[in-house]
């Protein structure tokens, strides 16, 4: 009576000349229930692998297209996928835009120290650059520059503090990066009067035999005069 295709399911008729009804008494309680038993150990079995092939389904989907939540510096939020493959890539794209920030900050560092030498070793010999100082000109090549570690940086300033704004990094392929940020720089001069000095920069990163070194750059600002390219103000000395 249970069988699906009613084409080979017995008829009422034939149900009651069956010896599950007529002979209950002697099959029913022998034959037939330890058959059901047999049955529904085998549906058990059957349920639970179904289970447990439906669990590792859900598992499998649930963990290639899990995403997470992602903070930008600019406070927005992102997706990214935990696909490995992705994952890999995004870790890879990650370690770029960090070292670009980290040689962006090893060159402020030699401009707040007054360090000639490393500042060059980081910068391209025929740097360009547009800043106020030099009048809206674009100034090539490093004497504009070393200028201002020769007479003003290191003498005029006890203390330099520089934080780095919102860094924007902008991957241009495999050997080339643009960064954009805003630069404020906390000083204290000769008098043991403080400062801030605020300045929006954008560099220019090439990566050469496996080094990276900056190219060009872009600073917008106050023209305070000697060191303010640096992001020093002229109130200082």
């Amino acid at each position: 009576m249970l069988t699906v295709n009613p084409g080979k399911r017995i008829t009422a008729a034939e149900a009651l000349k069956h010896p599950w009804i007529c002979q209950r008494e002697r099959v029913a309680s022998v034959v037939h229930r330890q058959e059901t038993v047999d049955c529904l150990k085998k549906f058990n079995a059957r349920r639970k692998l179904k289970g447990a092939i439906l669990t590792t389904m859900l598992a499998t989907r649930n963990f290639s297209s899990r995403s997470i939540i992602v903070k930008k510096g600019d406070g927005s939020q992102v997706k990214e996928s935990t696909d490995s493959s992705t994952t890999l890539e995004d870790d890879d794209i990650k370690a770029k835009r960090q070292e670009i920030i980290k040689m962006t900050e090893q060159l402020i560092e030699a401009i707040n120290t007054g360090d000639f030498e490393a500042y060059t070793k980081i910068c391209d010999p025929h740097l360009t650059a547009f800043e106020p100082e030099a009048m809206g000109n674009l100034v090539e090549g490093m004497d504009f520059h070393k200028f201002y570690f020769d007479n003003v940086l290191g003498k005029n300033c006890k203390a330099v503090n520089t934080t780095i704004l919102n860094p924007h990094v902008h991957l241009l392929g495999d050997d080339a990066a643009c960064i954009a940020y805003v630069r404020l720089t906390q000083y204290m001069d000769k008098h043991g009067q403080a400062h801030t000095h605020q300045s929006e920069e954008s560099r220019v990163w090439h990566k050469r035999d496996n080094k990276w070194q900056n190219v060009h750059f872009h600073r917008s600002g106050s023209n305070g005069g000697g060191g303010a390219a640096f992001g020093f103000s002229g109130t200082h000395k």
